[in-house]
């Protein structure tokens, strides 16, 4: 990788413009104090018929319709068919997306389909593998949600089945594709916040809904769901509706706050900075307030240790979930280096650079004699440390997308079905999956065991 850690380099690049990257963001000059432009050129495409990718979507709850939403607002797309395991999401798919839809609560039925060519998986985490690879096998490419597995022993085995099957499979973490995760790799790549030091990465929530506790139809009954189905290969219980619609709150079902919210964080982290992921994880935390029957905290703190490698420097990590974040809720993704910030976001990258203090002040020379003083003052004053060169390069510079740009979300799916078209190779394949997955998962095996897990990135499995 290119990279030049010289804050002056950087200041004189970004003055005469950055260079495009291969997804043709503009980029409209660049002063410090100032927000600039930052944009996406679009492709545009009519299909016929007989050029439109059929898409089928497994687990049509929140997510599921919200990947689907996105897929059909990319040109040549159409959905023709639905699986869920509650009917009346199989009656809102219909409200949705038209009454000539094929609905099933049975994913084979779907995958037997010979005019699908590929299909969402937006399951509960404990059937991705499962039906990813079953995906695989019938020769459909996939488009799994994160994380791709629910235990990272399985991630191994859909890369296999990917390979062999010579199918696309992108994971969806949509933020991955994204301008702002774009621009953040760009400008890290050419120094702009120097050797990194510390990643910071919080989520505050507070409300019932972001904590997971989502509405449950009244009057339901085991009738209207294939519960037994749902368990799949977790402990056999007996109908509990909370389970099948809160299912995240369960680790027999889902992966807590690491698989859902930590995933998203590696998955941009590790892309900015061209990084395999850590190699230790120790994970501390809670359930401190949403007492209702769920099996995993809902506070999490973690703290990761990433080596030196090729693309960066060694640093440290924290990913920190609050679900009673009495403020009100926010969230950020602060990159650290030792000659800057960037703050990045999907749509939006701000990058701020300091002026790093080599020069004693009154809090430590007060100790020293009016003479002693002079003296200090003027050692300092050969070595030339404040000049008025680093006092020129500091100042904060915001990078934002305008109004109308269609977010990371459509922007992944575009990045699947190009490929799926032979028009490009994926950026979150399999591989990636498992290394942003495996290293979210370390939070859980931290937490539950009580101590710190070490992981290897190349080779993806605990040590």
């Amino acid at each position: 990788m290119k990279k030049s850690n010289s804050r002056r380099a950087f200041i004189k690049k970004a003055a005469l413009g950055s260079t495009a990257l291969s997804s043709a963001p503009m980029i409209f000059g660049s002063t410090k104090h100032e927000k600039l432009l930052l944009d996406r050129a679009y492709k545009t495409q009519i299909f016929g018929i007989n050029d439109q990718i059929n898409i089928g979507l497994i687990g049509s709850g929140i997510q599921g319709i919200y990947d689907t939403n996105a897929a059909l607002g990319v040109a040549g797309i159409k959905i023709v068919a639905v699986c869920d395991l509650y009917e009346d999401r199989l009656v809102r798919a219909k409200e949705l997306w038209g009454n000539d839809l094929f609905t099933t609560r049975d994913y084979r039925k779907l995958l037997a389909l010979e005019n699908i060519d590929a299909v969402i998986v937006a399951t509960p985490d404990h059937w991705h593998k499962k039906i990813t690879i079953d995906a695989l096998k019938a020769g459909k490419h996939v488009y799994c949600e994160k994380p791709m597995v629910q235990k990272w022993e399985e991630g191994q085995e859909i890369i296999a089945a990917q390979k062999s099957s010579g199918k696309i499979c992108q994971v969806g973490s949509q933020a991955m594709s994204s301008l702002g995760n774009e621009k953040a790799k760009q400008l890290y790549e050419e120094g702009a916040i120097g050797e990194i030091v510390m990643l910071d990465f919080y989520n505050d929530r507070y409300s019932a809904e972001g904590a997971w506790q989502y509405p449950i139809p009244p009057h339901i009954s085991a009738d209207s769901i294939d519960f037994d189905t749902f368990l799949g290969t977790a402990p056999k219980v007996a109908f509990e509706a909370k389970r099948f619609f809160r299912w995240r709150n369960y680790k027999d079902y889902g992966t807590g706050v690491a698989g859902d919210l930590f995933v998203h964080a590696f998955s941009t982290l590790n892309h900015v900075i061209s990084s395999n992921g850590p190699i230790r994880a120790q994970a501390t935390g809670g359930l401190r307030y949403w007492k209702d029957g769920r099996d995993v905290p809902d506070v999490s703190i973690t703290l990761y240790d990433y080596p030196k490698t090729a693309t960066h420097a060694a640093f440290n990590a924290a990913f920190r979930i609050n679900f009673i974040a009495g403020n009100g809720g926010g969230g950020g993704f602060k990159l650290i280096g030792t000659e800057g910030q960037m703050d990045v976001g999907q749509r939006a990258v701000t990058l701020t650079r300091s002026k790093l203090g080599m020069v004693p002040g009154d809090y430590s020379m007060i100790a020293y004699s009016k003479a002693t003083q002079e003296k200090i003052v003027a050692a300092y004053a050969e070595k030339n440390l404040d000049s008025r060169a680093s006092s020129l390069n500091i100042g904060k510079t915001k990078w934002e997308a305008p109004r109308d740009y269609k977010g990371g979300h459509y922007d992944h799916f575009i990045n699947f079905f190009e490929a799926i078209r032979g028009n490009n190779t994926v950026v979150q394949d399999p591989t990636f999956g498992l290394r942003a997955a495996g290293a979210a998962l370390l939070a859980n095996e931290s937490y539950y065991k009580g101590k710190a897990v070490h992981w290897n990135p190349d080779e993806m499995r605990l040590i």
